[in-house]
């Protein structure tokens, strides 16, 4: 599979996911880049947006093994990842594999689990393996968690921990709808459910192959400076408790490199980083005296704008 081969692929998810999603092509195209950089995605926004129907419908686009977790205050470690039960006729103890062990996982809801549920997810989504009872087993890849969550109905939920956070590759919206696409949604629903007829339109060894492109993908020295910087300043400033990671600086990196990669080049413009630092940073960042995302957003943009863009010509680097 070459570049261009891996953006028809892309493409053909894009166009069968927009079967279903209207509108939000920015947040399904931020969706496959955390997808095809290896990462995970944290849906959160109102009740009735769409969430699970985006995370149904890219599950259905590929040909993979998937899982829904409804996460709720009763949900145990061993019902996600799994546990070993006895076997009385073989006198030993037999693996019984939970909903984690797939390709695509739905975290619904993930922040009405306990800490103690929620901390199941990290040894998966980090190091790509479940650990019971000693035993460490790998998971298949690919393996993608899309989590979800309401920024609204707080009682009884418990707020995910910055480690847990961080491993996610983007935090994500979807928005409400213009007028325009609420009416053609309307149209689409009317008499049909499009998400039961929607098929596979790529395998999961696809994923693997347009992952492995990503290598072949260049990236300037001065943008690779541009990336350090921008995250080093949310590090330094006063409006900040904590800036970002390590891992956070990665990520950037790799999704501008993802970015690159589905728009059909190898190579990364300085636009590529631009359009995701705010999905890809502002969930690692800990601010002062902001709760609201706007302002969040806003404060995020300030400190970015005070990195300057590199404005070379990239493409024959």
């Amino acid at each position: 599979m070459n570049i261009a081969e891996a953006k028809a692929k892309v493409d053909l998810i894009k166009e069968n996911i927009g079967k279903v999603i209207v509108g939000k092509d920015e947040t399904v195209r931020n969706v496959l880049i955390c997808l095809i950089a290896d990462g995970h995605v944290l849906l959160e926004d109102l009740p009735g947006t769409g969430k699970t129907m985006l995370a149904k419908s890219l599950s259905q686009s590929i040909n993979a093994k998937f899982s829904r977790i409804q996460f709720t205050p009763d949900l145990l470690p061993a019902d996600i990842i799994g546990l070993n039960v006895y076997n009385r006729q073989s006198e030993k103890f037999n693996f019984v594999p939970g909903p984690i062990i797939t390709n695509i996982l739905l975290a619904d809801e993930i922040n009405r689990a306990t800490p103690r549920t929620q901390s199941a997810l990290l040894e998966a989504m980090q190091e790509r393996q479940v650990t019971v009872d000693g035993v460490s087993r790998k998971l298949e890849s690919p393996f993608f968690v899309i989590a979800t969550q309401n920024p609204v109905e707080t009682a009884g939920t418990f707020p995910l921990p910055e480690a847990e956070l961080d491993r996610f590759m983007m935090e994500l919206t979807i928005g409400n709808m213009t007028l325009e696409e609420e009416v053609k949604m309307l149209n689409r629903f009317e008499n049909d459910e499009p998400l039961e007829t929607l098929g596979n339109v790529i395998e999961a060894e696809d994923i693997i192959e347009i992952r492995n492109l990503l290598k072949e993908v260049k990236i300037h020295q001065d943008l690779i400076k541009y990336i350090a910087r921008v995250c080093e300043v949310t590090r330094a400033d006063s409006g900040t408790y904590m800036g970002v990671s390590p891992r956070g600086t990665l990520a950037l990196l790799k999704a501008a490199k993802t970015s690159a990669l589905i728009d059909g080049r190898d190579y990364v413009l300085p636009d590529d980083i631009k359009n995701i630092i705010v999905p890809v940073l502002m969930h690692r960042i800990l601010f002062i005296n902001r709760k609201d995302r706007t302002s969040k957003e806003q404060y995020l943009n300030a400190l970015v704008s005070r990195v300057e863009v590199p404005s070379e010509e990239f493409n024959q680097q």
